[in-house]
């Protein structure tokens, strides 16, 4: 085909697809109004699922059989797990997939738990794994509480203004930790029923950090709190573990959890386990209830399979359909949008939060990501969801006006001091929780994004705002943050791809030249960074390892990605064709398309997402976008 041909076909290709996808997701839509797609992870959850049940003393049959077979068919030909898909084995998740495994009966010496074990021991044995798989372990007598960092409950005591009070974690940090001084208080042992000592590898300890470096000063203040551990009378302890058992009760959501994810939830069940309560008492049969509602169960040609998820993404997953259904030329009075409006305008949180901490005089508002979560609303959501909901016609026009009006001014006055935002608190930028010799896996800290910002900053610029001065000063922290090679970071998407395709919108909403120097590096490094099918890809990898940036199997949200950049820039050009001639060639019958490949991102280098709508809602906007720039091409 020639390039004439190929730009003259683009446009009735995209128009087809766009349609098909379009019907596809509208057939996804729950008869309330939303959209929500699965949420799939890594088999921590389920490995830690099972351990929570059987520390409870709840595990049943059933349950370990299909967690079981979930696990085992999630487990790679050298016998290793990883944490997304095509990624490299992960020592930890390899782990607790064993252990997991153990509990169901598997022999030792199977073969598939063989190669587990070589993997294992080749990479430091249960002595190299992070903090909390040895927490889960030492749970069990399999690790010892003398061999851990602590974590005083007396941390709860500390005020909002001293160096690591609980506000200065992150909000899914803090509500992790929290409830893990209480379980370190207690430091219990129950009967694990196998044992895996085989995992050891007797290696010694590695030798303290430098006193100098901030890692070693904090290895040393380690030595001194568990001299304190040992003391036979703690002043404030008692007080400490019930301010920490309060906050933990005032905390629970309608659905029973905690923070709507997994770590917080199970990990409070666990220190009110410890407090006294037993799983009758109302709380933890509300808890564990409700983690029913993350089960997502199957059949197989193996049998039934159970799997957990870490989170839902109910209020994500709808204002990117709304979006992506706008864009692909739906009416904004279609049924399926007004129902959409009305369930999301029932979701705005009104209540209090810990994001009062730092701003107690804003007027509340804002989404949370998932169905129940109204203590911690966030930025990122609620930027989207005015995104899509400012354009819907809805019929109660003074009703819909006020929503969006107190969603604006409760996410601008969220903007941190250098001008950027944060997912879910201003200011949340000490990095001393960082420097912990607990703090081994994850993010613990919620400073401001490029991509969060620029979501926020496209926001405010669709409502009128973009000569305020909040949007200013977020376009000028965007300008600031753009990386060497032209691309912007990815905090929440993989990766770089992700970044650079939220950030030029939102600098061409606000303004910003497309000849502007930053949008131009920005569409070079997209340009140099294709791949040679049409698409574009990148490897979770590129967290960790600079040669992976930009670099990846192609997929279809990361396309999507790339496409919108371009078509925010006003291009059409041989890229833009061929990454749109690539969604084309690659869409399923159904107007879906394929992607095992994880594309988002919870914790940069430590763990990822696969969001099943990603695959959809995003091909679709910038499918829907190409058609309405090129409809007036006649060249359909």
């Amino acid at each position: 085909m020639s390039g004439l041909a190929t730009r003259a076909s683009a446009p009735a290709v995209a128009r087809v697809a766009a349609g098909k996808a379009r019907e596809y997701l509208l057939s996804l839509q729950h008869g309330q109004g939303w959209w929500k797609g699965e949420l799939e992870t890594n088999v921590t959850m389920d490995a830690e699922d099972l351990m929570l049940r059987r520390f409870l003393g709840i595990l049943d049959e059933p349950t370990l059989a299909e967690s079981a077979r979930w696990i085992r068919s999630c487990q790679r030909e050298d016998g290793t797990w990883a944490t997304f898909h095509g990624g490299p084995g992960d020592l930890s998740t390899t782990v607790e997939a064993y252990v997991a495994l153990r509990l169901a009966g598997d022999d030792p010496e199977s073969p598939h738990l063989h190669r587990a074990r070589e993997f294992v021991l080749a990479e430091g044995g249960l002595e190299a794994t992070r903090v909390f798989t040895r927490i889960w372990l030492a749970l069990f007598g399999e690790w010892s509480w003398d061999e851990l960092p602590v974590l005083p409950p007396e941390l709860v005591l500390l005020p909002d203004w001293f160096p690591l009070n609980i506000y200065d974690w992150a909000c899914w940090a803090r509500q992790t930790v929290v409830p893990l001084t209480v379980v370190a208080a207690a430091r219990p042992r129950r009967a694990l029923g196998v044992s895996v000592a085989e995992l050891r590898t007797g290696r010694p300890s590695p030798e303290p950090a430098s006193p100098l470096s901030w890692a070693g000063a904090f290895q040393r203040l380690d030595g001194v709190l568990h001299a304190f551990e040992r003391l036979p009378v703690k002043p404030l302890r008692g007080l400490a573990l019930h301010r920490a058992e309060r906050w933990i009760l005032d905390r629970q959501e309608a659905d029973g959890g905690w923070g709507g994810i997994q770590p917080p939830w199970v990990y409070s069940i666990l220190a009110l386990s410890l407090r006294g309560y037993d799983t009758d008492h109302p709380v933890l049969r509300k808890a564990l209830d409700g983690l029913d509602g993350f089960t997502v169960r199957e059949r197989t040609p193996r049998g039934m399979v159970r799997r957990l998820e870490a989170c839902q993404s109910p209020v994500w997953d709808t204002a990117l359909a709304m979006i992506a259904l706008l864009d692909s030329g739906l009416p904004p009075d279609d049924p399926a949008l007004v129902r959409a409006a009305d369930w999301m305008m029932a979701e705005e949180i009104r209540g209090a939060g810990d994001w009062q901490v730092r701003r107690p005089s804003l007027r509340p508002s804002g989404w949370a990501f998932e169905f129940a979560n109204d203590h911690y609303p966030d930025t990122d959501d609620t930027a989207e969801v005015v995104l899509g909901l400012q354009r819907v016609a809805h019929p109660e026009r003074a009703r819909h006006a006020a929503v969006l009006e107190r969603a604006v001014e409760w996410t601008a006055g969220m903007q941190s001091r250098d001008g950027g935002w944060g997912a879910f608190d201003a200011d949340n930028t000490r990095t001393l929780p960082e420097k912990l010799p607990f703090c081994d896996f994850g993010a613990v800290i919620d400073p401001p994004s490029a991509d969060v910002t620029a979501h926020v900053v496209e926001m405010l610029a669709a409502r009128g705002q973009a000569n305020g001065v909040a949007a200013q000063r977020g376009v000028r922290w965007l300008l600031r943050h753009q990386e060497r090679d032209g691309s912007w970071f990815g905090r929440w998407g993989a990766n770089h791809v992700y970044g650079t395709g939220a950030v030029v919108p939102a600098l061409v909403a606000c303004g910003i030249e497309p000849g502007h120097s930053a949008i131009r590096a920005a569409l070079d490094w997209l340009a140099r960074h294709q791949n040679a099918d049409g698409g574009w890809g990148e490897d979770l990898r590129s967290y960790v390892d600079p040669e992976w940036v930009g670099r990846g199997e192609s997929t279809a949200s990361q396309t999507a990605w790339a496409l919108l950049a371009f078509l925010a820039a006003g291009e059409r050009g041989e890229a833009v064709t061929r990454g749109v001639e690539w969604l084309a060639r690659t869409q399923r019958e159904d107007g879906g398309w394929d992607e095992p490949q994880f594309t988002g991102t919870g914790f940069p280098g430590d763990f990822y997402i696969n969001y099943h709508l990603y695959r959809l809602v995003f091909p679709l906007t910038a499918l829907g976008r190409y058609v309405e720039v090129t409809s007036d091409d006649h060249t359909g």
